[in-house]
């Protein structure tokens, strides 16, 4: 996408909107001539505004004074580069009126009967842009009044033309969900939000693995990994905090990011939303009785996400499916993960072949585009912006090719804590868990268990072994502390095939 294109959609999806002249929104302000006439209507009219907004708020009993004007409020700084604004028309929304009338069709036939308000609630757009168009469906025969509704609404049902359209929408489509949004407007979203534009620094990387014991050398390998926001592959031998390492990356990016519910291509409804891998968090509601933030609520403000998948990885999750009976599209693994993490764990006992998974993403991987196929044959081309991060105890040369690593840059070993960290990791684990630590014990367990076995040590084995204690004293209610006698005891259960 060429830059002026991209810049037009990002004001557009600010509110400001792209100009026919070819003037950048922003200057043109300063280009024009004031109408001094105008801005004494202008101030006239906002006068009155705010002394109806204090009225409503002094009503409600809001706290604190009145908003001075009625500018939308303020973003959150994190998120000062993107923030998606509700469109003033359908047209500005990238949707045909035909489009929004199938989803209020649909859902009528679902629900009998809605009030307008509920109605643009549901299909997330303006309510005045609904009640137009809803005013247009009377005419056209297709809802009628089946009563008021309060602050001057109606509640609406379908007549028998209505009723009949409505089930050959869902016929081919049962969807009737937000208001997709279109895939150019998405494609800007990713751009303005990608992690190329985050820079983590060590600092960062601190406070993301502050729960977790990691050296300063493991963080100076692991930061210029993250800053380059492509691939990384953690490798070593099992217990030693792989996918913990990697459930924790996301947090040294900026916290939250911004995703349409769904996508419209073509006609085809793909649903992005998933709020199995995504997690919503909602802006602080406003300060006063009517919330002057024109967030586009087809769009869904979530924490940065990590997706994390293992042996159960099919072919399938990293393409467009479509359910057959409801007709409704979901998006693959890789689009979900956009702007964040994608953690592939135990790499290379993937139900799918891994040569498969290679073929797939090593163009992927390299240009950070990929291309889906939708149902109805049509070839799409996504944003590929995320930080793959594969998983595996297996020696990745043994795995994989040449060619497949050198599009993964960075390959770190997850190694054996010290007995110094050994040491330390007993001592926090105790303090987390509610035991009464002693150094003694832990050096039996080393020379008894460790060094006359030839046993290597392990990153989860003191959480492992101090659970089974506590699980212990519990059982018999004792007080839980970590002893010679329940580490011998926790030993013999824990080793007891290892």
């Amino acid at each position: 996408m060429a830059a002026p294109d991209k810049d037009n959609l990002l004001a557009r999806l600010a509110g400001a909107g792209p100009r026919s002249d070819g003037l950048d929104p922003y200057a043109a302000v300063a280009l024009s001539e004031p109408d001094h006439d105008a801005d004494h209507e202008q101030d006239a009219r906002d006068a009155k505004v705010d002394a109806l907004l204090e009225r409503i708020n002094r009503l409600a009993g809001a706290s604190g004074p009145a908003p001075e004007s009625a500018e939308p409020e303020a973003p959150p700084e994190e998120e000062a580069g993107f923030l998606p604004i509700e469109p003033e028309s359908i047209e500005a929304a990238a949707l045909t009126a035909s489009e929004v009338e199938a989803l209020i069709l649909k859902f009528l036939l679902a629900r009998g009967d809605a009030a307008g308000r509920d109605i643009a609630e549901q299909v997330k757009l303006p309510f005045v842009l609904i009640d137009e168009l809803l005013r247009r469906m009377k005419n056209d025969q297709l809802v009628g009044h089946r009563g008021s509704a309060p602050m001057n609404d109606y509640r609406y049902e379908l007549s028998d033309v209505g009723r009949e359209r409505a089930r050959r929408y869902s016929a081919y489509c049962t969807y009737f969900g937000s208001a997709p949004v279109s895939l150019t407007d998405y494609i800007a979203s990713v751009h303005a939000q990608s992690l190329t534009n985050q820079h983590p620094t060590a600092d960062h990387l601190e406070r993301a693995f502050d729960d977790l014991l990691l050296g300063r050398k493991m963080l100076d390998r692991l930061g210029p990994a993250i800053n380059s926001g492509r691939g990384l592959f953690l490798f070593g031998p099992p217990g030693n905090g792989k996918t913990s390492i990697a459930e924790r990356v996301t947090a040294a990016f900026g916290q939250h990011t911004w995703i349409p519910r769904s996508i419209a291509i073509d006609g085809e409804i793909i649903r992005l939303f998933d709020p199995v891998n995504h997690h919503e968090v909602p802006l602080e509601p406003g300060t006063g009785l009517i919330d002057q933030r024109k967030i586009d609520k087809r769009w869904v403000r979530i924490r940065r996400p990590t997706i994390i998948t293992g042996g159960e990885l099919t072919m399938a999750q990293l393409e467009v499916t479509m359910n057959t009976s409801t007709g409704i599209s979901e998006a693959p693994l890789q689009l979900k993960s956009n702007c964040g993490t994608l953690v592939i764990d135990d790499f290379g006992r993937q139900r799918m072949r891994i040569d498969e998974l290679l073929n797939r993403w090593i163009v992927p991987l390299e240009k950070r585009y990929d291309f889906l196929n939708l149902p109805n044959g049509k070839k799409i081309k996504v944003p590929f912006d995320q930080l793959i991060i594969f998983s595996t105890n297996l020696e990745p040369r043994e795995l994989v090719d040449e060619a497949f690593l050198r599009r993964i840059p960075y390959k770190i070993e997850v190694v054996d804590p010290s007995e110094a960290e050994f040491h330390r990791l007993f001592e926090l684990m105790c303090e987390k868990l509610g035991v009464e630590y002693s150094r003694e014990p832990v050096d039996h367990l080393i020379d008894t268990h460790y060094r006359r076995e030839g046993r290597p040590f392990r990153f989860c084995q003191p959480r492992d072994l101090v659970m089974q204690i506590r699980n212990y004293c519990k059982y018999h209610n004792q007080p839980a502390q970590l002893t010679t006698e329940y580490l011998d005891r926790a030993v013999e259960n824990y080793f007891a095939v290892m």
